[in-house]
């Protein structure tokens, strides 16, 4: 399952790979996406938040972090970016950090996902994660609500002219 795509472009305006998410359309509140830039202008991740509480915060956080992203780089007891950014959009100051992950399989139309379930000490915060096949690691963070297999019949990815500066 690989959604790779590289773009040639004389300056970067998004990711150079398909974000892996839900389609706007498909989700019945706001949505929020932001870019992760590194300084020579490549992207080096994107995350798309999805608010179901009316301007209170987002219910979802999903994140795509390419290989060699720093976002990635977490000490062995600290949460995800995805969480991180989840926390702070709420304004939860409180710390968080991972009590255990745990490895289940569920499938996304005809592949084979490993997904890690993250647990956090902070209950109302649903985590998992999983590694596409170019690389790219997919983070699910949710509030209040809890990640099942059928969310993951939902992503797709993304047209890369949603990321494009006009």
């Amino acid at each position: 399952m690989s959604f790779l795509r590289r773009r040639s472009a004389a300056t970067p305006t998004g990711p150079d790979f398909d974000v892996l998410a839900m389609d706007p359309g498909d989700w019945p509140g706001d949505l929020g996406a932001g870019l992760l830039p590194a300084p020579d202008g490549s992207c080096q991740g994107v995350f798309l938040r999805y608010d179901l509480f009316g301007g209170r915060g987002p219910a979802m956080i999903i994140g795509n972090l390419p290989e060699g992203s720093p976002a990635r780089e977490v000490g062995e007891d600290q949460v995800p970016f995805e969480v991180t950014q989840l926390l702070a959009a709420l304004g939860n100051e409180e710390p968080v950090h991972v009590l255990g992950t745990e490895d289940i399989p569920v499938m996304h139309e005809d592949n084979l996902l490993i997904v890690r379930r993250v647990k956090c000490s902070e209950g109302r915060i649903s985590c998992t994660q999983f590694d596409r096949s170019d690389g790219v690691l997919v983070t699910i963070a949710s509030w209040d609500r809890p990640i099942t297999d059928e969310l993951y019949q939902l992503l797709k990815p993304l047209p890369a002219e949603m990321f494009q500066q006009v």
